[in-house]
């Protein structure tokens, strides 16, 4: 795993060298960040250099809307796969945990976390972003790498690095908005600024009651095994 200084963009980074079964992640192959809005010259000249060729971008309408990704003189094809029906905010309003969060996206967003696992088997380099980076990117990037045979512990490690690569301004600047506008809230700061690797673990463990795995949850939801083994080639070296 690779971390890269891309100017106007943070926790960006190459997933490449992970343990998986029969090898390792191929490394160029898959990336992920926060979102793109805020790149400099510098910063879409160094995302242009990684070669990616698509983009996939988790975030609903608004959030593209309001922070519309600047990538202009990139030849990269989008694709949006949002994981909310509705605004992102809306866990805030609810106050949802963490917890809550990832069951409802395992729940509620199965048919577009295959969609994923597609898009990123289809074309490489591939590049998946929210607007953090921490949440619903971590979960997808972990359902890829899952599905692609890698180790769990080195999943749930990659998953649980991004709040360490969150900016502390970015952090402080996000938590007093958040805290003005939600008072009551108690899951702010987990929302906002955590990725806690017994998070992770809790979603495979679930996983595992209810499915039989992260593999099989997937295959539940769609996945053929040719999708799956088209996964492991363009992503295990």
């Amino acid at each position: 795993m690779t971390v890269h200084d891309v100017p106007g963009a943070f926790n960006v980074r190459d997933v490449g060298g992970l343990p998986a079964e029969g090898g390792v992640t191929r490394d160029g192959a898959l990336f992920r960040s926060g979102h793109l809005a805020h790149l400099t010259p510098e910063g879409r000249e160094r995302l242009g250099a990684f070669g990616i060729r698509r983009i996939v971008d988790l975030r609903d309408e608004q959030e593209r809307r309001y922070d519309p990704s600047h990538i202009d003189g990139l030849d990269v094809e989008t694709v949006c796969l949002p994981m909310f029906a509705g605004s992102a905010a809306s866990f805030f309003d609810d106050d949802l945990s963490l917890d809550d969060l990832y069951r409802a996206l395992i729940v509620g967003s199965a048919s577009r976390l295959v969609d994923v696992v597609r898009a990123v088997s289809a074309v490489q380099p591939v590049l998946v972003h929210c607007t953090v980076g921490k949440d619903r990117t971590g979960l997808s990037v972990a359902l890829v790498l899952a599905a692609a045979g890698v180790d769990e512990d080195a999943v749930v490690a990659d998953y649980a690095r991004t709040e360490t690569l969150l900016p502390a301004a970015r952090n402080e600047n996000v938590l007093r908005f958040l805290r003005a506008r939600y008072p009551h809230a108690r899951h702010l700061e987990d929302l906002a600024t955590r990725s806690p690797a017994p998070t992770l673990r809790a979603v495979f463990d679930d996983l595992r009651l209810r499915y039989g795995g992260a593999v099989e949850y997937l295959r539940a939801h769609g996945l053929g095994d040719d999708e799956i083994a088209d996964l492991r080639r363009a992503l295990i070296v």
